[in-house]
């Protein structure tokens, strides 16, 4: 528990140096994660913790491990704990200490700029970015109701980007946010999950006071590469599928004939086992 809280503390005075303060945030709720690795077996089931900071005009949205990971490993005392801890891990076989990235490497940042969704990532080995139109997603209400967090939820369901959706929003917070990219209800997500129940976000506390600012990340202090969406998205799963050669992917070979990175590493071949959050692509 002492690392734990080492790190909470330590990961937030090293992105000091690199970041943006868009706004003051007034709400930030915490969301327990969990993802079906293996879509086809289920085998294992993977979790995190996911906080959504939102603001007067702005939110952003990220995993609380990929945090503390990129602010180790981009900092030069940083990457020496992070190399330190990652030795003992292997040492002890106990990788709980490990700092690593959780389900996913995204930044998710809603409403900057204004009336689009910007996404960053680093799963490249360069931050990359990308934008889209804020989502318009068209919820069905129904007359379901229960408490989250002792707030009056009601439920509403919707196809988006190639899965069903049911989201379960406070009635009694006015905020049209929620996780990930949902969002556009009459009040607060607080949870939502697809109907094969691969992804789900579920909230486990509501912070409203000593908050954070709503903050734009950049951890090593370059620019970012920016890309497209779907570009981003056929990369990325061909580069977790591992086939063909790696030079062929088009966004690394987009990053490599820019300069930015020489080398990549050839990954193995195999069967990609899950399906990913988006299917629109």
């Amino acid at each position: 528990m002492k690392t734990t809280v080492f790190l909470l503390l330590f990961s937030t005075q090293v992105v000091a140096q690199h970041h943006t303060r868009l706004e003051p945030a007034t709400i930030e709720v915490h969301y327990h994660h969990t993802m079906q690795r293996d879509t086809v077996r289920r085998l294992a089931t993977e979790t995190d913790s996911m906080i959504l900071r939102i603001g007067a005009s702005a939110s952003q949205f990220f995993s609380r491990h990929t945090f503390y990971y990129d602010s180790l490993w981009n900092d030069p005392d940083g990457r020496a704990t992070a190399e330190a801890l990652t030795l003992e891990a292997f040492r002890t076989r106990d990788h709980s200490k490990e700092p690593r990235v959780g389900t996913t490497y995204d930044y998710l940042y809603k409403n900057y700029p204004a009336g689009r969704v910007t996404t960053t990532n680093e799963q490249f080995y360069v931050a990359c970015r990308y934008d889209e139109a804020t989502p318009s997603i068209s919820w069905g209400m129904a007359d379901s109701v229960r408490t989250i967090l002792g707030h009056p939820c009601r439920m509403a369901t919707a196809d988006f980007r190639g899965r069903r959706w049911t989201a379960w929003f406070a009635t009694d917070i006015p905020v049209s946010d929620g996780p990930w990219k949902l969002g556009g209800l009459p009040g607060l997500i607080l949870e939502a999950y697809d109907r094969g129940d691969d992804y789900r976000y579920t909230a486990v506390r509501i912070v409203e006071s000593g908050l954070d600012p709503v903050t734009f990340y950049c951890f090593d202090g370059k620019p970012f590469f920016d890309t497209d969406r779907q570009t981003f998205l056929r990369s990325q799963r061909a580069f977790l599928s591992g086939q063909g050669n790696v030079y062929d992917i088009e966004l690394i070979r987009a990053i490599v004939q820019s300069g930015r990175r020489k080398t990549y590493m050839q990954r193995e071949a195999h069967r990609l086992l899950f399906d990913p959050l988006e299917r629109d692509y």
